[in-house]
């Protein structure tokens, strides 16, 4: 696992054996993500409810935001597509080889759910403990998102956040909107150098973006 400290500097000792902390109490994580050392947010398993706002546009909506346990984080994300409907648009995000820690976005409109949600069975590995990748898929025809971020948290965005909380709620979590998210403390994204190659394999069979460009930016 090679991982990249955001918002901290830590030693060799420290870095090596917090790395290889993966469970707190019944709480697991995958490969992509860890609190920094000191352990500044613990990580475990809830969701809570906020309203985003943005100013700018003038825009507010609620949003859900749920961490999940590693056995059943990816069966999670596959069931909060559900509402979304029969087709989508889907953003691949990438921090990949970036000196800044800027993303990228790869967009594919009009995409059946069920095909994406088979692509993304295929790459449920990279997609879990790859902390350098993160995927949003969207309601073509309404405001509703659901984004499987970087850090493996599960973000709903939606006027109506009842049939997301209700399917949540099916996998046992339980609300806590007091509880901290492990992105919002100093903490340590991981990813592997094949990584890379798996989330551009990713980009192709959705039809994702502009690769040639992708690769042209990169040089």
């Amino acid at each position: 696992m090679e991982a990249i400290m955001q918002g901290a500097t830590v030693n060799s000792r420290q870095f090596d054996g917090h790395i290889l902390i993966d469970r707190y109490g019944d709480f697991r994580l995958t490969d992509a993500i860890r609190p920094g050392p000191g352990i500044p947010v613990v990580p475990r398993e809830g969701f809570r409810q906020a309203v985003y706002r943005d100013r700018r546009h003038r825009l507010r909506i609620p949003v859900l935001a749920a961490s999940v346990s590693k056995e059943k984080l990816f069966e999670t994300f596959l069931a909060l597509l559900a509402p979304l409907g029969p087709v989508v648009n889907v953003v691949l995000e990438t921090s990949h080889r970036s000196r800044n820690g800027k993303h990228r976005d790869l967009r594919r409109s009009e995409i059946d759910t069920p095909i994406l949600a088979s692509y993304c069975c295929e790459f449920e590995d990279m997609l879990l403990n790859d902390g350098c990748t993160g995927i949003a898929v969207l309601a073509p025809d309404k405001p509703m998102e659901v984004q499987f971020d970087e850090h493996k948290l599960l973000l709903v965005y939606a006027r109506k956040l009842r049939p997301f909380r209700r399917i949540i709620k099916s996998f046992g979590i339980r609300r806590d909107d007091d509880m901290p998210l492990i992105s919002e403390a100093e903490h340590l994204h991981g990813s592997e150098p094949q990584h890379y190659d798996m989330f551009r394999d990713l980009c192709h069979r959705i039809g994702a973006g502009d690769h040639a460009k992708v690769r042209q930016d990169e040089m």
